[in-house]
């Protein structure tokens, strides 16, 4: 598998790849949040619709903009309050080898 799995879009349809990349950017532009915040905030939300490649990617992003792994781990403890366990597994799965 690709690092991005959404390179299979550039022989399908370079057009939607464009438009996510677009949505992506606009998403995460701004400057009221830094971006290992924002980062962070996807990670939670891949955890909850149980996308564990999507957990591991931002988790990464979000260090590389200088999250500790103690925010990280603080941020799955407020996830697993408000959205259960299974959230939880999905980041340890998708964690074991990032940290």
């Amino acid at each position: 598998m690709p690092e991005n799995p959404l390179e299979v879009f550039e022989r399908l349809d370079p057009e939607l790849l464009k438009l996510i990349g677009q949505n992506r950017d606009f998403a995460l532009s701004g400057n009221a949040l830094p971006p290992k915040f924002k980062h962070i905030l996807v990670m939670v939300i891949d955890a909850v619709n149980g996308a564990p490649l999507g957990v591991k990617a931002n988790a990464a992003a979000a260090m590389k903009a200088g999250a500790t792994k103690e925010e990280i781990v603080e941020a799955v403890r407020v996830l697993h309050e408000v959205c259960g366990a299974g959230s939880a597994y999905t980041v340890a799965h998708a964690l074991g080898d990032v940290f």
